[in-house]
């Protein structure tokens, strides 16, 4: 990913989320997000991204972004430096089911595996079945940790889930 980059991303999350959470999250939550606010949210993220972290992009034949990823070091502690985290991992709504997302979380793989990591960790809303069955079928399993992340007054549960390298 680059900075030009940023705007496609953008846009690219905030209808992932728009589709993806709809009765998950609170539609006043998801109808609030524009991607003017996310592009300066990623350009200022970018900017300070730490080492370490890799952003990842699918382009189409035309050159269009369709999926990005997100991954570094897991954010939580008490992990072995050896542990990293799938922060985020997007696809054009049109064309979930098309590859793409298996092809983008290979690379994430092969990316954390290069950068020393030998266990994944990762973050899905409880109630995002769709989602969970991928992780699930990419060898991923839910580990018994949860938490919470308030939207609009709504507590929304996540459900934790690991796979080794």
């Amino acid at each position: 990913m680059t900075e030009a980059d940023v705007p496609a991303v953008s846009a690219l999350r905030v209808t992932g989320w728009q589709a993806a959470y709809a009765g998950i999250v609170p539609q006043s939550f998801l109808d609030g997000m524009t991607v003017e606010a996310d592009v300066q949210q990623r350009r200022r993220h970018f900017a300070g991204s730490k080492e370490g972290m890799t952003n990842l992009v699918a382009v189409n034949d035309l050159g269009h972004v369709v999926g990005w990823a997100c991954l570094g070091r897991f954010r939580g502690g008490g992990t072995s430096t050896a542990t990293g985290e799938l922060y985020a991992l997007y696809v054009q709504p049109a064309l979930v089911g098309s590859g793409i997302g298996r092809t983008l979380l290979e690379a994430v793989h092969s990316h954390a595996h290069a950068d020393g990591f030998s266990l994944m960790l990762l973050w899905v809303l409880t109630d995002n079945s769709r989602a969970r069955r991928f992780y699930e079928r990419a060898g991923y399993v839910a580990d018994g940790a949860v938490q919470t992340d308030d939207y609009d007054g709504v507590s929304v549960s996540e459900v934790r889930y690991r796979r080794a390298l």
